[in-house]
């Protein structure tokens, strides 16, 4: 009887580890890898929801332009995402109406 609670504990702890731990760790293990691989250029969002682009980089912080001619002093673990520039869209050519007068008018 002892013995089956031990092993009952012991897969609860195993379960608990895959579940919650390890996902955790891949996570932090991802912001990490994001926030060394940032470069000056890069458009950012910050913890509090600041948009800006670094302007230099330093050991533990950044200097950000949130707006023209003003930049501010970020930690660098504040970043919270780097922004992708997304793909130009194409718009599509528009198609020909008719040229004539509508009906009805």
């Amino acid at each position: 009887m002892g013995g089956s609670g031990f092993f009952l504990i012991i897969i609860a702890f195993v379960f608990l580890y895959f579940v919650l731990v390890r996902p955790q760790k891949r996570r932090q293990l991802q912001q990490q890898k994001m926030l060394n691989d940032v470069k000056v250029g890069d458009e950012i969002v910050t913890a509090g929801g600041m948009y800006g682009e670094i302007r230099e980089l330093h050991d533990d912080d950044v200097l950000v332009r949130i707006a023209p001619e003003l930049d501010v002093r970020v930690a660098r673990r504040a970043i919270a995402a780097v922004i992708t520039p997304e793909p130009e869209e194409l718009e599509a050519p528009e198609e020909p109406g008719p040229t004539g007068p509508t009906p009805g008018t």
